[in-house]
């Protein structure tokens, strides 16, 4: 049997939107409208489940492979010609995905909203069909990628738990030898009884991730539903999670957190637009899906971000020497300069400089503020560089996200998020000639003396 738990090859998912309704604007076109409209009513309809005029470059296939324990992956059942063009109605939520996951591999999926982690996700559920590749998983699969998906809002949640192991190809003797640990770990046992549409959005989460957990499906399907669950709940079901994967399970995991998709997974893969744009190591693919060169820049040579009102404009943000020239990353345990160049249409004599230097994973690390370090600026009409100094710079090795803020008085005259990177490289912060071990985690490092002192003996 091969190693390979999915399989996903030039997938592709397209969907048909509304258009915006036509106005006529001669009498003659509104009857001869009036004449083809049950026409145009009947292709509307039809094409709601037909994409023969979607876009493709060449015949695709078109098929979804259903999940067989082990042999080869069935051949797929039908060609769909695609013609030169699109229409202006179709959009693709998946196009030419592809990748492979193995046996046990804890994969992480990424990326903003509308990338098409979801609609991957119920592809291989078999919710929805593609328009187009095939999607091909080995093994019995269990997902829980909405609250409450797969449950039945009148049945007590003691039927859907048989019901979910029904579907899952479970004998009820399995499911019995699983029953006391599901309800206990889901903490709902006082409403095990209770029909589920009367469950809170809570209980349904606890109760769904306990039955895909414990049912023990080969490969199992997570999209960010964790964060319903209060930080208790989401700590255990990491820690099963965990479990799972030590088992030698395969787990696809949908998050927007970036901090567990780096706990949990081994390798991730970024969605944007229904592409993948990276794969690889998680800590790469993390830094490649928040990196602030993906975000888009105000358009104009050389803005970072504008104020609304057009006024005020961030031209660059990043570490610079001594003599003012740009550096491409600044150094642990060295003084760090960091300049703002701004150009503004008019003068601000009472202002307030601000940057947040996060982590990529939105965690703030520290924050520069003019006013708090008592510094008063005044900025005159014009363009000027704004110099904060940081001594002895303590942040940790790696990339960082910046924030930009300006107040004129006690106004937000411009703020730009995550507008800029700044990369720390390693350093002697201890100036003993020793640079700590990349493995010790952290963001940051600490000025700190040892020394040996005698153990007070006999109350003195």
């Amino acid at each position: 049997m091969s190693d390979i738990a999915i399989r996903v090859e030039n997938l592709g998912k397209a969907y048909r939107i509304g258009l915006k309704e036509q106005q006529q604007e001669t009498m003659l076109g509104a009857m001869a409208a009036w004449v083809k409209s049950p026409f145009e009513n009947f292709r509307s309809v039809r094409n709601l489940s037909r994409f023969d005029d979607a876009a493709a470059d060449k015949p695709q296939l078109s098929a979804f492979t259903p999940h067989p324990s082990s042999g080869p992956a069935p051949q797929p059942s039908a060609f769909i010609p695609q013609p030169s063009s699109a229409p202006s109605d179709i959009i693709w939520a998946l196009k030419d995905v592809s990748f492979e996951v193995k046996h046990g591999e804890v994969l992480g999926i990424i990326g903003r909203n509308g990338a098409g982690k979801s609609t991957l996700l119920k592809i291989l559920s078999r919710i929805t069909e593609p328009t187009r590749g095939r999607a091909s998983v080995y093994g019995r699969l269990g997902s829980l990628l909405e609250v409450g998906t797969g449950f039945h809002p009148d049945l007590t949640g003691r039927e859907n738990i048989y019901l979910n192991g029904t579907i899952l190809g479970m004998k009820k003797r399995e499911v019995d030898a699983r029953f006391e640990k599901i309800v206990e770990f889901s903490g709902v046992e006082k409403f095990i009884d209770t029909p589920v549409k009367r469950y809170s959005s809570g209980m349904r989460v606890r109760l769904a991730f306990s039955v895909a957990a414990h049912l023990e499906p080969e490969i199992l399907l997570v999209d960010e539903v964790l964060a319903v669950g209060d930080a208790e709940f989401q700590k255990r079901c990491l820690g099963k999670m965990g479990d799972v994967a030590r088992q030698g399970r395969t787990i696809l995991f949908v998050s927007h957190n970036m901090a567990t998709v780096e706990q949990l997974c081994s390798r991730a893969i970024v969605l944007s637009a229904g592409r993948i744009t990276a794969a690889g190591a998680t800590n790469s693919a993390i830094h490649s899906y928040l990196s602030v060169d993906e975000r888009p820049k105000v358009k104009g040579e050389n803005v970072l971000a504008r104020s609304p009102d057009g006024s005020l404009e961030l031209l660059s943000l990043g570490p610079t020497g001594e003599n003012g020239e740009s550096l491409a990353m600044a150094q642990c345990g060295r003084d760090l300069h960091l300049a703002l160049a701004l150009r503004t249409s008019k003068s601000l004599p009472d202002s307030t400089v601000s940057v947040g230097i996060n982590s990529l994973h939105e965690v703030r690390i520290a924050t520069l503020h003019s006013t708090i370090a008592g510094a008063r600026l005044s900025i005159p009409e014009g363009t000027h560089k704004i110099v904060c100094r940081v001594p002895h710079l303590a942040i940790a090795p790696g990339c960082y996200a910046l924030d930009a803020k300006l107040y004129s008085g006690t106004e937000v005259a411009l703020w730009a998020p995550r507008v800029q990177q700044l990369v720390v490289e390693q350093g002697d912060f201890f100036e003993t000639g020793k640079l700590p071990a990349s493995t010790w985690g952290g963001v940051c490092y600490l000025d700190q003396e040892w020394m040996v002192n005698d153990f007070p003996q006999n109350g003195e």
